[in-house]
């Protein structure tokens, strides 16, 4: 039986085969990203994203059925995500599964952009069983959640305005570094003094797991401002000005770095803190990092740190980006279930806001968020 998933929520234009026969094995993946397209602009502009979804889906599709030894017509069901995402983005991929299967007469699954996320290291050796607690850092999204199983989620906790993922492209752009912010954020934090530049950990003594990271944001921007008339080991002038310094106040990389690693770690701390105290409160012993921050070298050497008592699962560092590899596995699953199948020419739909509780098939999972 073999599945194929389409990706196209944002920025990164993914399609994948699963084979779901017996455990089920990826065949391949192909991705195409356009961090290069939206660098110009700082960020993603959605009618660029969608045109250049446009261009790369075909020969991605082709690429992966060339690669695998398969033919189209080997295809049993098409996963694509529904949601959520940027609306014109999503119909790229949607409107291209619906022709497909349509054309093929085989079913559509559609698959919950999160979902994809959550699941995806079941992609990697050692996958972990249910049930488990997952941290979901992908892009807008920070969310504890208890997995019982396919489609059976309970949220536990979530950011209550931004996520971790903004909040690190945010102060990224304030200190000066390209997009994508976040990746560069951390790769300079590398190379921070630790205890040099502190920062609050904002919800870190809440009797809830939600999180909240623009006050943390907002204290990156008033440390930079007050560090500008600083002469205490910052230099408020004289330096040299670089392209992407007067957003950072003109500092050097060490200061910059310093300013990264003190944000960083507030980040991780409140992240590594709730986590346990999710499990702890669930009772149970693995727990799942997925989504872009996921690859975080700080956040997994912490968690890895305090891993006492239970077991960390990540997944390898290609799934933690958007991709169809993740999408083609959560179409087999609930495939396998009987979940969420559309026949061929039933239609298609997008939802550009769908929160991931809403998409399980069973509600009301016995787990308290509170301590």
């Amino acid at each position: 039986m073999l599945i194929l998933g389409i990706e196209s929520s944002c920025d990164e234009t993914g399609v994948a085969l699963f084979d779901a026969e017996g455990e089920g094995r990826l065949l391949c993946h192909a991705l195409h990203t356009q961090i290069a397209l939206h660098r110009a602009y700082g960020g993603v502009v959605p009618e660029l994203a969608s045109r250049d979804h446009i261009r790369r889906v075909l020969p991605l599709f082709r690429k992966v059925l060339k690669d695998s030894g398969r033919k189209a017509t080997n295809i049993d069901a098409v996963a694509y995500t529904q949601g959520p995402g940027l609306a014109g983005a999503l119909l790229v991929g949607a409107a291209f599964a619906e022709g497909l299967a349509f054309a093929l007469g085989v079913p559509l699954v559609p698959v919950h952009h999160l979902e994809g996320h959550l699941l995806s290291p079941l992609l990697s050796q050692g996958a972990p069983a249910f049930p488990f607690v997952a941290l979901l850092v992908s892009g807008g999204h920070t969310q504890l959640m208890r997995v019982e199983g396919v489609g059976r989620y309970a949220l536990l906790g979530e950011t209550l305005d931004d996520a971790a993922g903004e909040a690190f492209d945010k102060t990224a752009k304030l200190l000066g570094l390209p997009y994508p912010g976040g990746a560069a954020l951390s790769e300079l934090a590398d190379h921070g003094r630790p205890g040099r530049v502190r920062f609050p950990r904002p919800m870190l003594r809440s009797k809830d797991l939600n999180f909240s990271f623009s006050g943390l944001k907002t204290a990156a921007l008033l440390k930079v401002q007050a560090l500008r008339n600083s002469t205490d080991g910052y230099p408020a002038g004289g330096v040299e000005k670089t392209e992407g310094t007067e957003e950072a106040g003109g500092f050097d990389d060490t200061t910059r770095a310093d300013i990264a690693r003190g944000f960083q770690e507030a980040v991780v701390d409140v992240l590594v803190d709730k986590s346990v105290r999710a499990l702890k409160n669930c009772g149970l012993e693995r727990l799942v990092v997925a989504g872009g921050v996921g690859a975080n070298r700080e956040l997994r050497r912490r968690l890895d740190q305090v891993a006492r008592g239970f077991t960390v699962f990540y997944p390898e560092l290609e799934y933690c980006t958007d991709n169809g590899a993740m999408i083609a596995l959560a179409g087999a699953l609930r495939f396998r279930e009987g979940l969420s199948i559309v026949p061929p020419g039933g239609g298609f739909s997008v939802k550009p806001r769908w929160p991931l509780e809403s998409a399980a098939s069973e509600s009301g999972l016995p787990c308290p968020a509170a301590v």
